[in-house]
């Protein structure tokens, strides 16, 4: 089923990359319609998935990746309806499309939920996690490009990127948005997590990976390192950090997360493996 929102995600990017080049409005309505599109039916294979496990489908590597694809999807229209700027679409549209194609051409179905995950702590735990990723995705994506129209205009050759893209200063100002969000919801999923593990090895003593959860999983541990760098760069934007600072450290940060969502999680962790 992920094969079908796959595929209008590829149509979609499509329509974002010509819109992009030739800055053709019909263009552009097509593009958005698609994304749309892609989402909504993104959304019924999701609802299916968690009629299947009574529960939305994130207990899971392969799912998780999956849901991620879809908030990512649902923020990014967000941001794009709540502007009316559609050239980050260019660049968040391929991510989509990237990490979609694990679930759509994984031949396994929906993980079954684990007795251990059933319960409103978990649910909290990684909804919040996976809604800060897509935070941080916008915030590397708006990053990349205002590293972009900055060199170009530090170049003072005002062409390609300078009269497709934002001004400078609307790109900081929605990666400075995006970074705060993502920081807030990972620190709650953070926090969640730890709150909730002691009840899950109460209850479930016998499950060798709730027993493995500890600082020196692969997996909590970088994402502790995350949260060190997004809450660092929080506090220097309050101390005037801003511009190409801001988004290197946007796109060290979500470099963290993709290496902590997708290799870690599927051959390193030894507790969030379920």
């Amino acid at each position: 089923m992920n094969v079908y929102p796959l595929a209008l995600y590829v149509a979609a990017f499509a329509a974002y990359a010509w819109h992009f080049t030739k800055r053709d409005p019909a263009v552009g309505r097509t593009a958005t319609t698609l994304l749309v599109f892609a989402a909504l039916v993104h959304t019924f294979v999701i609802g299916m998935q968690t009629m299947e496990v009574r529960q939305v489908p994130v207990t899971g590597a392969t799912s998780a990746i999956s849901t991620f694809v879809w908030l990512l999807a649902l923020a990014y229209l967000y941001t794009e309806m709540t502007t009316d700027e559609r050239a980050m679409g260019t660049l968040i549209v391929p991510l989509l499309v990237a990490l979609q194609m694990i679930p759509a051409f994984n031949p396994g179905g929906v993980e079954p939920t684990a007795a251990v995950l059933q319960g409103p702590l978990f649910g909290v735990h990684v909804l919040s996690l996976l809604f800060a990723y897509a935070s941080f995705a916008l915030a590397f994506v708006i990053g990349v490009t205002y590293v972009l129209l900055f060199k170009e205009i530090k170049a003072k050759q005002l062409g390609f990127f300078y009269t497709r893209l934002p001004s400078l200063q609307v790109l900081d100002t929605m990666n400075r948005q995006a970074i705060v969000v993502g920081w807030l919801l990972l620190t709650v999923g953070i926090v969640v997590g730890f709150v909730w593990t002691p009840h899950a090895r109460a209850s479930a003593s016998a499950d060798p990976r709730v027993q493995a959860m500890s600082l020196q999983d692969p997996k909590i541990f970088v994402a502790l390192v995350c949260w060190a760098v997004y809450s660092f760069e929080v506090a220097a934007r309050r101390m005037g950090w801003g511009g190409r600072r801001a988004a290197y450290l946007s796109a060290l940060g979500f470099v963290l997360v993709l290496l902590n969502f997708v290799p870690v999680s599927y051959f390193f962790t030894s507790s969030h493996d379920f």
